[in-house]
């Protein structure tokens, strides 16, 4: 089972892979160690074959969507970090990663709808719904949500 992190905007999102720093520009690309390795890949809630929308969750109301997912990214539940050495620092740059994309995706669309959920249970209960504003949003350890929580994030 996967967990996803889902974000919807009333305006379109960036899609694609954030966070790769190879040492050779030429595909195959080499990578000095994980860490370099480590990114996140956002894709839209587009299909190609059938030229639709579709939403990852009901709970959305903008019809921009984006997902990603990275088995670094943690979850709040029972969440005190006991890795040590790169599976701390695996964390550490997904969720910075995570952090400019929002701060980004907040910055250009005022507002946007963060949520998580396990592959396939999208559509259950939410656990946690807040609003927040991004000022809230002090570092990117405070973007670490339980599973099916949802937050619209503001940037006011």
């Amino acid at each position: 089972m996967t967990q996803y992190i889902y974000i919807a905007s009333p305006m379109r999102l960036p899609v694609g892979t954030f966070g790769l720093n190879p040492i050779s520009p030429e595909p195959p690309n080499v990578f000095e160690s994980e860490l370099d390795f480590t990114h996140l890949h956002f894709e839209n809630n587009y299909d190609s074959e059938s030229k639709e929308r579709f939403s990852y969750s009901p709970h959305f109301s903008y019809k921009h969507q984006v997902a990603t997912t990275n088995n670094s990214l943690p979850l709040k539940h029972g969440w005190i970090s006991t890795k040590q050495g790169n599976g701390k620092e695996l964390e550490k740059k997904c969720l910075a990663l995570l952090y400019s994309y929002l701060e980004k995706a907040v910055g250009t669309a005022y507002v946007v709808e963060y949520f998580t959920s396990i592959n396939g249970e999208e559509h259950l209960p939410i656990s946690v719904k807040r609003k927040m504003r991004w000022d809230d949003i002090k570092k990117p350890d405070d973007l670490i949500l339980d599973d099916r929580e949802f937050w619209e994030i503001t940037l006011y």
